[in-house]
């Protein structure tokens, strides 16, 4: 039978992605400037984002001679996920750019990482089989170890945790990951003999237990890149160790680049259990250890933890759940960028988040980057005017209840309410009044919260917390734009 021919329509996104990371390069090394290599990363995004949305719901490629099974699978929800993963990666450049400016990494491999990164993001969201999605995976992941390890602390820096440590524990755990992964993948296909989405429902005759110990192996390796408990210990040292516009691009887009690969796994193979209980410790844990945080990355790293608790909570329902788990998904994406993008603009470039009390009075210094961050931890929180994020936790629970999992929507609406008191902490920490200097200080970080000068705010940071907090607040009064998109 002949071979189907390969519809290169379909894969402009990819094209444009992978494109990206050439022009990145050339423009490094055949024109040499900052400027021309941040607009390469830039505008390629862009294209990437156009390609994706003007491909649309075309046919598959890739596929076998019968054409039932295709390893390149256009769709609503990978459209949506390329659009997402070239909008981070912009904003992420956009955050970049003051350290960029201070020679905290150098620009041409820092800007090539990002593309190639987000090459395996959109590779993630287009896959139709077990190898497409595990190679995208590591491709959106591998870039991420040497971006960890870029960072240059600036000058009298407290250093708490050591990029190079955070980018070594990001490897070894991740290589862990990968190989339980594998080993799933290939016990599955070893009782199946399907690698293919579309054929990973047929059953496994005799050989059922080992395609459910190769189910098992595969959803717990997965569950690595959106943190979920038990492997979960990376991502706070590793945010905290990582340049902040880094770690504000591991929280959001690792955790939906595997969020998209157990999202193909879980509504083709029985792992309802196995998410669900993955779901509830994720969500608890999280939320517990994040109330006794002092640093601010450290509690975000939890916070987006206990975020994906919630997100894996609608997989367990299966294909009826991947709706509500894809737009819980972007939501917190949106939020997740904007706080982190908040704290890039209030802390010197190239330092760490620091404590959570050198933010007091800091809504008071800047009332709009104040707003902002109010703005995403009441979305992260569910709460008014955060309307984004409470939509998204309103329709995880309505999609829980509506699929028998009462139990599990009772869980996470006693997860949101714990998580209230560390977000209403830090929201009401940024309205305080800072202590008058002059007076003895017992905590120095106090001291430093008085004294905190104001930074200014460089115009391509300004622009993307201002395009981010205006998509928050259009999804938050009309999250049907985003429904429509993934229907």
């Amino acid at each position: 039978m002949k071979a189907q021919a390969v519809d290169h329509i379909s894969l402009l996104p990819l094209y444009a992605a992978a494109g990206t990371a050439v022009l990145v390069l050339l423009a490094d090394l055949l024109v040499g400037r900052r400027a021309a290599v941040l607009g390469a990363l830039g505008g390629g995004g862009l294209a990437t984002a156009v390609c994706a949305i003007i491909t649309g719901s075309r046919a598959g490629t890739f596929c076998s001679p019968a054409g039932d099974a295709c390893s390149w699978v256009p769709s609503p929800l990978a459209a949506t996920a390329a659009v997402v993963f070239a909008a981070l990666t912009v904003g992420v450049l956009a955050l970049s750019v003051p350290a960029l400016r201070l020679g905290t990494a150098p620009v041409g491999e820092y800007c090539f990482l990002l593309a190639a990164s987000m090459t395996g993001g959109v590779v993630v969201g287009y896959a139709g089989d077990l190898i497409t999605l595990i190679v995208g995976l590591e491709t959106l992941t591998l870039p991420l170890y040497l971006l960890v390890g870029l960072r240059r602390f600036a000058p009298g820096e407290k250093v708490t945790t050591s990029a190079a440590s955070a980018s070594v524990t990001f490897f070894l755990i991740s290589v862990v990951s990968t190989a339980i992964a594998l080993l799933g993948a290939a016990l599955n296909y070893a009782a199946t003999g399907a690698l293919h989405f579309d054929r990973l429902i047929d059953g496994a005759g005799p050989t059922a237990p080992v395609a459910q110990a190769g189910v098992a192996l595969l959803v717990i390796g997965l569950a690595f890149k959106v943190a979920a408990v038990p492997l979960h210990a990376w991502a706070p040292p590793t945010y905290e160790g990582a340049p902040l516009p880094v770690a504000a691009y591991l929280s959001t887009a690792s955790k939906l680049g595997g969020v998209l690969a157990l999202a193909a796994v879980v509504i083709r193979l029985d792992a309802a259990a196995l998410t669900a209980f993955l779901a509830l410790l994720t969500m608890t844990v999280g939320n517990l250890v994040a109330l006794r945080q002092t640093r601010m990355v450290r509690l975000l790293a939890w916070s987006s933890i206990a975020q994906a608790g919630y997100i894996l909570a609608p997989l367990a329902l299966a294909a009826d759940g991947v709706r509500a788990a894809a737009a819980y998904a972007v939501f917190f994406v949106i939020l997740e960028f904007i706080a982190f993008g908040v704290v890039v603009a209030l802390r010197p470039p190239g330092t760490d988040g620091g404590d959570i009390t050198s933010y007091r009075g800091a809504a008071r210094r800047s009332p709009w980057l104040g707003a902002a961050l109010v703005l995403a931890l009441a979305g992260l929180a569910g709460l008014p005017p955060g309307l984004a994020g409470l939509f998204a936790k309103v329709t995880i629970v309505d999609a829980l209840i509506d699929g028998d999992q009462t139990w599990l929507a009772v869980v996470v609406a006693l997860n949101a309410v714990i998580a209230l008191a560390y977000y209403v902490r830090v929201a009401a920490l940024l309205y305080s009044t800072p202590p008058r200097v002059g007076i003895p200080v017992a905590d120095p970080t106090l001291l430093e919260a008085a004294t905190h000068p104001r930074f200014p705010v460089t115009r391509p940071v300004a622009a993307a917390l201002i395009t981010a907090a205006a998509a928050a607040v259009v999804l938050g009064f009309a999250p049907q734009l985003l429904f429509d998109a993934l229907s």
